[in-house]
């Protein structure tokens, strides 16, 4: 600069500035309108003497050459190629920068220079009839101090930026956080404070941003400026979810070595850090949409990485109560992440490109899970769990369920808090119907009530969802079903929810699937053995008539268990309560049971033998209980037939029923019984028994010889019987009518 005393020189020197700075404009023309592409050049050119120069003058000169070229620009109502002048934010960051720069003239310029750049953005991005009112409020504002030039950047930002530049204005204060000088880290710091105050409007280049931070987090150590990087880390996380987290995990990647501290820092934000888990959750399950965002610039995140990022995020021990408000919606979703990559495998083609030799999928869900476990205090659960050899069993496709059982039971036989607000949360998913992952819930769930904490919970509208599943068509969906059913039985509270699921219960004996009779049968055992005659009554009587069909099975299995029922039911029932049709049924079994004391599976004539003095018992029978505790079918039939003789053509009904037993030693018996039944009755009672007689008949084509010959044997028997009764005129037969032939 010229002394005061060589006024010609400065008149010189200041003549000199005027014509480079026309010279300039005069360059920046092209024909008639300026050419921003090359504003943007000669910017750049500028730019370094302003940030890189120690000297006031050159930051002053460069500050009045911006100032002058923009104040010209905006003389123009048209600019030639103004979409590809792409500095606007970075060069409104540095501005603001400069504009709280201690020395007045800097800060002037700087001011000076962004409000002609503020002009332009108006001039050319906001609603022609808004524009005049915008200028005349900028104007105001013309070289203001420091916290109006903010006000004005902050308003700028958000309304005139797009998202490229509002991430260029970003980066710029960032870089200058770095820093050695306190006064540009505490300028960065309050510029960004304040354009970051409200919510954040859409910002580009992501990656590059959370990049920038990662690489130089160590170099910021004025707590103002990491508490401000902090801040923008967490608000791009929770907005900018996907790009956040892959950008983290990319580097993680090519570094191949933890880049710990963002994951840190994220989780310092409790609401952030409970937002962004939600987001996540959602992530878990593929056929799932999440809610509240979307993916910008194509970057979504797969289940494979929100699986490692809640890994990550568990590992921060700052967060341990958040955790536990969320532990059950996460465990499931692990647990049903999991169950898909084993049953059905990893078709998600984001996954498949992001996993490497060193994520396995299934492993990282697996870690994941313990980790989740470790970080709410269930470490003894995870050793448990290792011990049942449970974690081994999930990562097998044959026997996964298996391990989902041990987990769930490791979680009853603790007494997991969790276990309530689990199988509440299980209930809402099962409302679902078409629901994926049912199965592995079902199975799930199916342990947990076995929980008295749990079973203390269940209400008639949880009941009523699981019996809507009865009617799905998957056989291992309705088996789970009915272990429930047997499980309902042994507690308290849940028995007076039977009712609901009872009638779906006998519909399932009569299922084309034998496993669902086998696990239908069974739990009717384990129902008869816990219910109370008193609470249900009804239920047991229908069943006496249900396992009617039961008793001949050629499954020996199915026979025992139908025969153990009844024996149970027996056993409820006082003669108080005999009464019809319960007393009928009763009766009419009565044969049944004593030839079934022939039956060729022995634990099923074990059973007949009690079952048999029990109903004798109920009926007030005491000479014929002795005789069923003691005698041979025979000895038992003959006493039978004595003691009740009014009963003979019940009796003889109920042995045409046994003429088609799979069984040829039921069969032989009964053919023998009705035989000697028939030379019991009297006149009237022989003439209504033709069916017996057909049915004796066709006996004779029994595939069994032994069958086949005794059926012709009593035929035969009977009518030599027949024509010597005819023939023999007494008083106590002249009634009797001759009978049609036989044969």
């Amino acid at each position: 600069m010229p002394s005061l005393d060589r006024k010609e020189s400065a008149s010189l020197y200041l003549q000199t500035i005027q014509a480079l700075d026309d010279m300039l404009q005069a360059l920046v023309m092209e024909d008639m309108d300026p050419n921003m592409p090359i504003l943007q050049n000669f910017l750049e050119i500028i730019l370094p003497w302003l940030i890189l120069s120690e000297k006031v003058h050159e930051q002053t000169r460069a500050l009045g050459t911006i100032a002058q070229m923009l104040r010209f620009i905006c003389n123009f109502p048209e600019l030639s190629h103004m979409m590809e002048f792409s500095m606007s934010g970075k060069l409104i960051g540095i501005l603001g920068l400069f504009c709280l720069n201690a020395n007045y003239e800097i800060s002037t310029g700087a001011s000076e220079a962004l409000h002609y750049l503020f002009k332009i953005l108006v001039l050319h991005r906001s609603m022609k009839q808004k524009t005049e009112a915008i200028l005349k409020d900028l104007q105001k504002h013309f070289r203001g101090g420091w916290f109006a030039n903010i006000q004005s950047l902050t308003m700028f930002f958000r309304k005139y930026l797009t998202p490229e530049e509002r991430a260029d204005v970003i980066m710029v204060s960032m870089e200058a956080m770095t820093n050695a000088n306190r006064h540009d880290v505490c300028a960065a710091s309050k510029m960004l404070k304040m354009i970051l105050k409200y919510s954040m409007p859409e910002i580009g280049k992501v990656p590059e941003i959370i990049q920038y931070i990662c690489h130089n987090m160590n170099s910021i150590t004025e707590t103002t400026a990491q508490g401000t990087i902090k801040k923008i880390l967490y608000l791009l996380a929770q907005t900018y979810t996907d790009e956040v987290i892959l950008t983290l995990f990319k580097m993680d990647d090519q570094s191949q070595r933890g880049v710990h501290k963002p994951w840190e820092i994220l989780a310092s934000f409790p609401k952030g850090y409970e937002v962004i888990m939600e987001f996540l959750l959602q992530k878990l399950a593929p056929h799932q949409k999440s809610k509240g965002q979307e993916p910008s610039h194509g970057m979504e995140i797969s289940p494979l990485i929100a699986t490692r990022a809640i890994h990550e995020l568990l590992l921060e021990p700052s967060r341990r109560m958040e955790v536990q408000t969320f532990f059950s919606s996460l465990f499931m979703a692990l647990l049903f992440r999991i169950s898909f990559l084993v049953l059905e495998g990893d078709t998600d083609i984001q996954d498949q490109q992001h996993a490497t030799e060193w994520v396995d999928p299934v492993s990282s869900s697996m870690e994941a899970l313990k980790t989740l476990m470790l970080s709410t205090g269930y470490g003894d659960y995870v050793s448990y769990v290792q011990k049942l050899g449970a974690w081994e069993l999930l990562t097998s496709p044959e026997r996964h369920y298996e391990g989902v059982t041990l987990l769930a039971r490791t979680m009853v036989i603790k007494n997991c808090w969790h276990n309530r607000p689990i199988f509440s949360l299980i209930i809402r998913m099962l409302q679902e119907q078409d629901y994926t992952n049912h199965l592995t819930a079902l199975v799930f769930m199916t342990e947990l009530l076995r929980c008295p904490g749990v079973a203390a919970i269940v209400d008639e509208a949880a009941v009523r969802i699981l019996a809507d599943w009865f009617h799905s068509e998957e056989p291992a969906t309705v088996k789970l079903l009915l272990q429930v059913v047997g499980i309902f039985a042994k507690h308290r509270n849940m028995v007076r929810q039977l009712h609901i699921l009872q009638p779906h219960l006998l519909h399932c004996c009569y299922s084309q699937d034998s496993a669902i009779v086998m696990e239908a049968l069974a739990a009717l055992r384990c129902l008869t053995e816990h219910l109370s005659w008193q609470h249900s009554s009804s239920f047991l009587t229908q069943l006496t008539f249900t396992l009617g069909p039961f008793f001949e099975e050629e499954s020996e299995q199915l026979r025992l268990m139908a025969f153990e029922t009844y024996r149970a039911l027996l056993a409820k029932v006082k003669r108080t309560v005999l009464v019809f049709p319960l007393k009928h049924q009763v009766l009419n079994l009565i044969v049944l049971l004593v030839l079934h004391l022939e039956d060729m599976n022995i634990s099923v004539a074990q059973i007949c033998r009690p079952a048999l003095c029990r109903t004798a018992a109920i009926l007030g029978w005491s000479r014929l209980k002795v005789i069923f505790a003691e005698k041979d079918v025979w000895t038992i039939l003959r006493a039978l037939l004595r003691q009740e003789a009014n009963k003979a053509l019940w009796f003889l009904k109920q042995c045409t029923t046994l003429f088609k037993s799979p069984q040829a030693p039921i069969r032989q018996a009964a053919v023998r019984f009705a035989g000697q039944i028939i030379q019991t009755l009297d006149a009237e009672e022989a003439g209504d028994i033709e069916e017996v007689y057909a049915a004796l008949r066709s006996m004779r084509e029994d595939p069994d010889p032994m069958v086949s010959c005794l059926a012709t044997q009593t035929l035969y028997i009977l009518e030599a019987q027949e024509k010597l009764l005819v023939n023999t005129p007494t008083s106590c037969f002249c009634s009797r009518r001759p009978r049609k032939g036989y044969s």
